[in-house]
C-alpha cells in the first residue's frame, strides 16, 4: 500500500532522463492535522488552493484543507479508514478506503456523493490521482487481496481502463500515481531486483527515469505544465522529494526533514507532501516552485557558472 508502506530497493536503473540539476529550494510551511498532530500527509492540491490528505494517529482520517488551518473531514461513509489523495479543479476527489476486513477499495467523491471504484476482476484497488478536468484517473489494482500477485498500474477515462502495467518492462509491481489534462500518466514500477524507477506514459509511449545519482525514484504527481514531483532515495538510503521540470531536477526537502515525499503539484506550482522530522513525526508540507521557464533560466545560469569556473581553472 503506497502511502502506508513502500519498500525501496538499492540498485540503480539506467536513467533515460536529462541529468541537469537545479538547486533553488522553495520555502515550505507545515501542514498539521489537529486530530493527528504526529502523523499528517498532504497529498494533493488543486488550483483553487484546496489541499487533500489524511492523518493517521490512530486510524486513517481523510481531510480537505483550506489554508492556513480550515480542515474538513472527508471519509467514505461507514468505513473505518480513508485516504484522500487527488483533487480535480472542480473539487472532486479520489482516493481509497479500507474496509473492516482490511480490503482496499478506490473511490470517487463528487459533491458529497461517494462511489466505490474497483477495477472489474480485482480485489485490491487504490485511486491515486485525478486530472484538473476530472476526466481521467490514475491508480492501481491487484487480483490478490494479500498482494502476492502483481500490482497493475492503470488509467481510467470514460469508464474504460487502460492497463499501463502491460506497457512497462518486465516487473513485479507498478502504480500509476498522477495524470494531467493531456492524458500523460506518471508512476513507478518495480523490477525483478526489487528496485523502483519512475515512468511516464504518453499515449502508450513509455519513458522511465531516475533522479540523477539516485538508487530509486518514484514519480507521484504531474501538472498540466508537465512538471513532475515525487521522491528518490540517495546512495546513503535517505529519501528526498524532487521536482522534474522538463529534465531539470531539483531536490525539495523542507527544513528539519530526515526523509521527504512530494506527492502532488498544481498548475500554479504549489507542491504538497510530507516529511519525517527528527522525532519521528510525519508532518505535512506545502510549498511553491518556479514556473518551468524560470527553472530553465536557473539551469542555464548554473551551466554558465560551471563553464566560468572551468575557464578559471584552465587559465
Amino acid at each position: 500500500m503506497r502511502h502506508i508502506a513502500c519498500a525501496i530497493g538499492a540498485a540503480a536503473v539506467a536513467s533515460a532522463a536529462m541529468s541537469s540539476t537545479a538547486h533553488a529550494i522553495p520555502s515550505f510551511a507545515n501542514v498539521i492535522d489537529p486530530l493527528n498532530p504526529t502523523f499528517t500527509q498532504a497529498l494533493g492540491s488543486n488550483d483553487a488552493g484546496t489541499i487533500v490528505g489524511y492523518g493517521n494517529a490512530s486510524a486513517f482520517n481523510g481531510f480537505r484543507l483550506t489554508l492556513p488551518s480550515s480542515f474538513t473531514r472527508e471519509n467514505f461513509p461507514g468505513q473505518p479508514a480513508t485516504q484522500v489523495i487527488g483533487i480535480s479543479g472542480a473539487g472532486n476527489t479520489v482516493g481509497f478506503y479500507v474496509d473492516a476486513a482490511g480490503g482496499n477499495h478506490g473511490f470517487t467523491e463528487t459533491g458529497g456523493t461517494f462511489v466505490t471504484v474497483d477495477r472489474p476482476g480485482t480485489v485490491f484497488n487504490q485511486l491515486l490521482g485525478i486530472n484538473r478536468a476530472g476526466t481521467e484517473i490514475a491508480g492501481y489494482s491487484s487480483t490478490d487481496f494479500a498482494g502476492a500477485t502483481l500490482q497493475h498500474a492503470f488509467s481510467l477515462a470514460g469508464g474504460a481502463y487502460t492497463d499501463v502495467n502491460a506497457l512497462l518492462p518486465a516487473n513485479f509491481n507498478s502504480q500509476a500515481t498522477g495524470v494531467n489534462d493531456a492524458g500523460k500518466v506518471v508512476g513507478f514500477y518495480q523490477d525483478a531486483a526489487g528496485n523502483f524507477a519512475a515512468f511516464t506514459d504518453t499515449a502508450g509511449m513509455i519513458a522511465h527515469f531516475l533522479f540523477p545519482g539516485s538508487v530509486s525514484t518514484q514519480a507521484l504527481g504531474i501538472n498540466d505544465l508537465g512538471q513532475i514531483v515525487g521522491d528518490y532515495v540517495d546512495a546513503a538510503g535517505v529519501m528526498h522529494g524532487f521536482l522534474d521540470a522538463g529534465g531539470v531536477f531539483t531536490t525539495l526537502d523542507p527544513a528539519g526533514s530526515t526523509g521527504t515525499t512530494i506527492n502532488g503539484i498544481n498548475d500554479r506550482g504549489r507542491v504538497v507532501g510530507f516529511f519525517t522530522d527528527a522525532a519521528g513525526n510525519t508532518i505535512g508540507t506545502v510549498g511553491s516552485v518556479p514556473e518551468p521557464a524560470s527553472m530553465l533560466i536557473l539551469a542555464a545560469g548554473l551551466v554558465g557558472l560551471g563553464a566560468a569556473r572551468r575557464r578559471r581553472a584552465d587559465a
